[in-house]
C-alpha cells in the first residue's frame, strides 16, 4: 500500500489541471476516466503529466477501496506502462 501524504479533496473528485504529487514531485492531472466497470466496483484511471521531466503517468484505483488499491504506472514507450512503487502520493 502506498502511503498518502495529504488530500486536498476526495480522489474521485480530481479533474483536469488539478495537482497530484508522487514522491513530492508535482504532476498535472490531464484526465480522470473509467477504465473498467466491474459491476460492484469501478476501476478508475487518473492520467498525469510531469512537466519537469516531460513524462506521463497513470494512477489506477478501485472506487470502493481507494486507499488500499492505488497503483502508479509510468509510460515508457509505445503505450507500455510500467508499474512503479513510489514512497508516497498526495493531491
Amino acid at each position: 500500500m502506498i502511503p498518502i501524504e495529504k488530500q486536498s479533496k476526495p480522489l474521485k473528485d480530481l479533474k483536469e489541471d488539478d495537482r497530484f504529487f508522487i514522491n513530492g514531485k508535482e504532476m498535472r492531472v490531464e484526465g480522470h476516466l473509467l477504465f473498467q466497470d466491474h459491476g460492484h466496483t469501478k476501476e478508475m484511471i487518473i492520467e498525469l503529466f510531469n512537466p519537469e521531466n516531460n513524462r506521463e503517468y497513470q494512477v489506477r484505483y478501485f472506487d470502493d477501496q481507494i486507499e488500499g488499491s492505488i497503483e502508479v504506472y509510468e509510460l515508457i514507450e509505445d503505450f507500455e506502462y510500467v508499474r512503479r512503487e513510489p514512497k508516497r502520493v498526495g493531491w
